[in-house]
């Protein structure tokens, strides 16, 4: 009596198995071709826009690179603004949530960070516009007159608090609960054995989160901190509607009424009005901007990738 047995090094895969493991690679294909897709349909509408002049459309001061310079430094100049406020923030509430807080306190503090990164951006926009503006003028005016030899508190400081700064903070408000949620699962990934050992040769709390913890979740600081730069350089609604936008300004005072524009707000506000080649140079601002974001991804990715080896975030 013989029996046959499997060849060696094959595994016989159960048609569960043969449907997950295609499903998956659909998924992933999906992602592939729906970025591509993208990335196509964005370069064939932005050709005749990146080599627009004055005569070809109507919103161009000349050519199309003086029309999306001062866009793009907007956008950046705003969502670094909002990066340098939220960044701290997150990193401390992650902390207190993950290292301080008793246990009932940490779950209520985590529910309420997910439920405001759910809360729509237009909602951020009316209270920027109705509460943030007006309690910030007074602020601003007080800072322009006793630092205004700062050149970023300087300038005629607006009346009605509408700048870029008030934009940053609704930014910063709005990518807090993303930068904050990831960290604080980082946080909570840091190995225990680390942490008592530290405890254990008489450091402090303090200094066993910046020898243990801070060291395991840089990279993971680093993504989450990404993610929310992702979020701040694509938001529309929020910043259209606080922002007070002065065409092609480019200046790093915070506190006046000429303000930079960013590319999402500019092609919110712009493009119901716009016809034939207006359009197509609308579509290439956001071919920059999908540039911009998807260099800042690859960026992160490159500095999580550098210290995989003691990362919570890989």
């Amino acid at each position: 009596m013989t029996t046959t047995t499997a060849p060696a090094g094959k595994v016989k895969q159960r048609p569960g198995d043969r449907l997950f493991s295609g499903a998956a690679l659909g998924a992933g294909v999906m992602i592939l071709v729906t970025l591509a897709a993208v990335a196509i349909f964005l370069i064939i509408q932005s050709i005749p826009g990146l080599t627009a002049t004055r005569e070809d459309a109507s919103i161009l001061p000349g050519n199309f690179w003086q029309y999306v310079g001062p866009l793009v430094f907007g956008t950046v100049w705003a969502s670094f603004l909002a990066l340098l406020m939220a960044v701290p923030l997150a990193v401390s509430v992650a902390l207190f949530i993950s290292h301080y807080a008793p246990r009932r306190l940490a779950q209520g503090l985590g529910y309420i960070v997910d439920l405001l990164a759910a809360v729509p951006s237009v909602v951020f926009g009316l209270w920027g516009i109705l509460v943030l503006a007006p309690a910030v003028q007074p602020v601003y005016t007080w800072l322009n007159a006793h630092a205004g030899w700062i050149p970023l508190f300087g300038g005629t400081v607006s009346s009605t608090g509408r700048t870029i700064f008030t934009a940053a903070i609704v930014l910063a408000v709005m990518v807090v609960p993303i930068i904050t949620a990831i960290c604080r699962e980082i946080f909570l990934q840091t190995p225990v054995l680390h942490e008592e050992a530290a405890l254990a040769l008489g450091a402090t709390r303090w200094e066993m989160i910046r020898m243990a913890v801070f060291p395991f979740g840089r990279s993971g600081i680093i993504s989450a901190s990404m993610l929310g730069l992702g979020r701040a350089l694509g938001e529309t609604m929020a910043v259209a509607m606080v922002l007070s936008i002065s065409a092609g300004s480019l200046t790093f005072q915070l506190f006046t009424s000429e303000n930079p524009g960013t590319i999402p707000a500019n092609i919110a506000l712009t493009f119901p009005e716009s016809y034939g080649t207006n359009i197509n140079v609308l579509i290439a601002t956001g071919l920059i901007l999908f540039i911009v974001t998807f260099a800042v991804n690859a960026v992160a990715r490159w500095i999580v990738s550098r210290r995989k080896e003691f990362s919570g975030a890989n």
